[in-house]
């Protein structure tokens, strides 16, 4: 009986990563359309973002109500509590991700049906590569629990935050000698905005990684310290 539920127990678990990973590759996707709709205005990658917002919500409420039955029916060990723990966290960060796509990609179809912008602002070529290189990693850090890689991508948001305050100085007195263009600026304000949200939950998900592996929330901690406790050795419990 014993070996039964131990059997139980590990398939529940397999089921949560297996969910886990489809919803982090829909995100991915996500993303990947959305910085195409912006960057090429494009509304058939717009299109894509809406479209798999409804499998990213249903997975979060999935996976939600498979984590809230261990922790309720199966009194997890500390370790796989920790991924528990993280993994509901996670969900969260992916799920915001998604609606930031998803107002992107609305931008983006409101751009591409107005008279273009007459200066190209190439802060958001950087800021897409940037965002969708520290979710990648993130997510690949999560999934082998690689501190160290974590650790890279919270550093890596610094630079995401520079794209943006630079983009938001340039866009800002825009509206003054342009405001004819005032509506298309104002998108683009809000497509900078939702790029660095992006960053923060990617940096997030790569703090997650820390904990799962060390037990050690770094969160609102100096990066300083965050890259010391990702280098120090994981705990085996």
């Amino acid at each position: 009986m014993r070996e039964h539920i131990s059997g139980q127990y590990d398939n529940e678990l397999g089921t949560i990563r297996a969910h886990l990973t489809e919803m982090a590759g829909l995100v991915e996707r996500q993303l990947e359309h959305a910085g195409t709709a912006l960057l090429q205005q494009a509304p058939e990658h717009a299109d894509a973002v809406i479209r798999i917002d409804a499998d990213v919500n249903r997975l979060e409420v999935v996976i939600d109500d498979l984590c809230s039955h261990i922790i309720v029916r199966r009194q997890p060990t500390a370790s796989d509590l920790r991924f528990i723990m993280v993994t509901l966290k996670a969900i969260t960060d992916l799920e915001r991700i998604g609606d930031e796509c998803s107002r992107i990609a609305k931008m983006a179809t409101d751009l591409a049906s107005r008279e273009r912008v007459r200066e190209r602002f190439t802060e958001f070529d950087d800021m897409t590569a940037g965002v969708t290189g520290m979710l990648r990693d993130a997510l690949h850090a999560f999934f082998r629990v690689d501190t160290e890689s974590a650790a890279d991508v919270i550093a890596r948001d610094k630079g995401v935050d520079r794209s943006y305050k630079a983009v938001m100085a340039r866009l800002i007195p825009k509206m003054e000698q342009e405001p004819e263009a005032i509506r298309a600026l104002l998108d683009l304000v809000w497509c900078a905005r939702s790029l660095e949200r992006i960053g923060d939950h990617a940096k997030n998900i790569a703090e997650y990684v820390i904990y799962l592996g060390h037990g050690q929330d770094i969160r609102h901690q100096p990066l300083e310290t965050k890259q010391r406790e990702a280098q120090n050795e994981p705990r085996s419990s």
